[in-house]
């Protein structure tokens, strides 16, 4: 998620990235806890936390949701090409993409492919439609490659903060 365009940037101390990393963890640890582990005050933490939002540094708060509890059975990872890379494709790929739930992730990449896709689905007719209705249909898209997921061996949003 880039940051957004009226947000300036923010650069990052020892501490700020000592919370991140803790933070990136577990959002709802408690500001005094993480005061403890950077060794700052709860205030200065709470300070910094919300300069990190304001600036774009932390872009959201989520809850990870285990797929197999709503359930989500089917996950695949899919390689689209689009006929021709000319920005009013691509933009309109991307806005497809980004408003469609079940893309879980959209990268635009290079080498001989366009886009590749996270999508999750609960049930493989639930798949072949959105399949259907995001690639089969659109008169942009070349060519699309699924790659059924048999088991997550590893799924994290944490990044390395340096």
């Amino acid at each position: 998620m880039p940051r957004p365009a009226n947000r300036s940037p923010r650069i990052l101390d020892s501490f700020d990235r000592a919370i991140l990393r803790l933070v990136q963890r577990d959002n709802k640890m408690p500001q005094r806890r993480i005061a403890e582990a950077v060794n700052l005050s709860a205030a200065a933490v709470q300070r910094r936390i919300a300069a990190m939002e304001e600036a774009g540094v932390i872009l959201r708060n989520v809850a990870l949701v285990d797929p197999d509890a709503v359930p989500l059975t089917i996950t695949s990872i899919v390689e689209v090409r689009l006929y021709n890379e000319r920005v009013d494709t691509v933009d309109a790929a991307k806005a497809l993409f980004e408003g469609t739930p079940e893309v879980q992730q959209c990268y635009y990449v290079t080498g001989g492919i366009s886009f590749v896709l996270v999508i999750v689905t609960s049930d493989m007719r639930a798949y072949e439609a959105l399949t259907r209705r995001l690639f089969a249909e659109n008169d942009c898209i070349e060519s699309y490659r699924s790659l059924i997921a048999l088991d997550r061996v590893k799924v994290d949003t944490s990044i390395i903060i340096p």
